[in-house]
């Protein structure tokens, strides 16, 4: 992981001080906290956090460390706010953690979980949650208010959810560098349905927990979320197979054709580059980064010889080239994941004019992710060091796509790498047989294998041969 910048670590340590400022007045003598209940609901929350560490149930958190919410939901509606914060903490500090640094990491989540339960339970006791829940105060045996308890319940879980999304979508503007004007697009919407149920299932806990039952009958609505989380750890583990599968294709295309080693997984990385900067929606980059990473797999229909021939290529030798776009859609056509990346890899060689192939379409008739892709691959194929010539500078490679943006590549994927590049770098980490190919004699310049613009040094004086 890259350095966290200047902005990134005061953002973090303001949300640290502000949680800080949010906990301690449960800790000051006469606050009057209700330190059994406190005490349990945060004992409950690390140990489901804890055994959220489990190898079975890892995958789920990762995608989703909101698996355990009900415990934080269910500590909203019962206590007051600077204790529902507290509760929070030692849970986070010690919950599954997967990128470095992860001392960072915990701090984060526990100022960000403790600032989102101490603002839903100020939200709760604004609209009198506590008296709406019945028993407490009111007497073991007084019932919740239906269906008035719902209206507390349900704004201080929106409350919850709207602190979360403001402070992931900060920490993705800071700490990921990603455009202010889309690190909080989409954020909102996708988190509202899960915490929805999660709201439910907590508002059930905190109903059983001031029941004549008492806290052990609360206990049993976390089954129904331990069961969604082994549901969602064997959907990520069918995914992870998919994942498996689609790296070994690569791998067996870097072996086939030396020329380009590691350049399918640096399209892959430029291609999502591009689709931040378009404000794409998660789901779509992450099917986009499929189609950058597999859109040369049609190689491996190719024969060997061709794609490692040092001289030119004849005509004939390039119409079967040139077939490899084809060959790559009928090999993961079967593959209902990808979704829009088949599109991209049947048409990642047409060009804006019409003068690609393999069927000639022109500017908006070739599909959006195709463009994407021709973009990235024509960039990596001019900055990787090849056999045949050494890695042009990014500049360089920019200039040239812009040189041929609106015959060969669509202006605003070419402008919308070039402000990702000025953004972030480029820092391939693989380029291509540079540490494995021959050092001194250059061999002959080949025409039709590489999707670079036109150029007299270039592997390619056909611009739209495959790459």
């Amino acid at each position: 992981m890259r350095a966290l910048s200047v902005a990134a670590r005061a953002y973090i340590l303001c949300a640290l001080l502000a949680a800080a400022c949010c906990t301690l007045p449960a800790l000051l003598p006469g606050a009057g906290t209700p330190w059994g209940t406190a005490a349990l609901l945060a004992a409950l929350y690390a140990a489901c956090e804890l055994l959220g560490r489990r190898p079975f149930l890892v995958s789920a958190v990762r995608v989703g460390a909101g698996s355990f919410f009900p415990v934080l939901l269910a500590a909203v509606l019962l206590l007051p706010p600077p204790a529902a914060a507290l509760v929070a903490v030692p849970g986070a500090l010690v919950g599954h953690v997967e990128r470095r640094p992860r001392a960072v990491r915990r701090a984060w989540r526990a100022a960000q979980l403790a600032l989102a339960a101490w603002c839903a339970a100020h939200v709760c006791v604004f609209l009198d949650g506590g008296a709406s829940l019945g028993g407490g105060a009111a007497g073991p045996s007084a019932a919740p208010h239906f269906p008035y308890v719902l209206l507390p319940a349900g704004a201080a879980v929106l409350a919850f959810c709207l602190v979360l999304t403001a402070l992931d979508g900060g920490i993705l503007a800071t700490a990921e560098r990603l455009p202010v004007r889309t690190a909080w697009r989409g954020l909102l919407l996708r988190s509202v349905p899960p915490h929805c149920v999660q709201g439910l299932a907590g508002l059930m806990m905190a109903v059983l927990w001031r029941s004549p039952y008492g806290p052990l009958a609360a206990l049993f609505v976390l089954l129904p979320m331990y069961i969604s989380c082994w549901v969602f750890a064997q959907y990520h583990r069918e995914r992870a197979a998919h994942q498996a599968t689609i790296r070994a294709l690569v791998q067996a295309v870097d072996i086939k054709d030396r020329y380009t080693r590691g350049h399918s997984e640096r399209v892959g990385r430029a291609s999502v580059m591009i689709a931040r900067e378009l404000g794409m929606e998660e789901d779509r980059i992450e099917v986009l980064r499929f189609a950058g990473i597999l859109h040369d797999v049609g190689k491996l229909g190719v024969p060997t010889r061709l794609l490692r021939k040092d001289g030119p290529l004849t005509p004939e030798e390039r119409r079967v080239i040139e077939l490899h776009p084809e060959y790559g859609h009928e090999m993961v056509r079967g593959i209902g994941f990808l979704g829009e990346a088949r599109a991209a890899i049947l048409h990642h060689h047409e060009r804006l004019d019409g003068s690609g192939y393999p069927y000639g379409l022109a500017g908006g008739q070739i599909p959006e992710f195709a463009r994407v892709v021709a973009v990235a691959d024509a960039f990596d194929a001019m900055t990787s060091t090849r056999s045949y010539r050494r890695a042009r500078p990014v500049g360089t490679a920019l200039r040239e796509l812009e040189r041929c943006a609106g015959t060969q590549f669509d202006p605003l994927m070419v402008a919308a790498l070039a402000r990702a590049l000025a953004r972030q770098g480029w820092h391939p980490q693989v380029t291509s047989d540079e540490q494995s190919g021959p050092r001194g004699n250059v061999p002959p310049t080949r025409t039709g294998d590489d999707p670079t613009p036109t150029v007299a040094a270039s592997r390619h004086a056909h611009p739209g041969g495959p790459g």
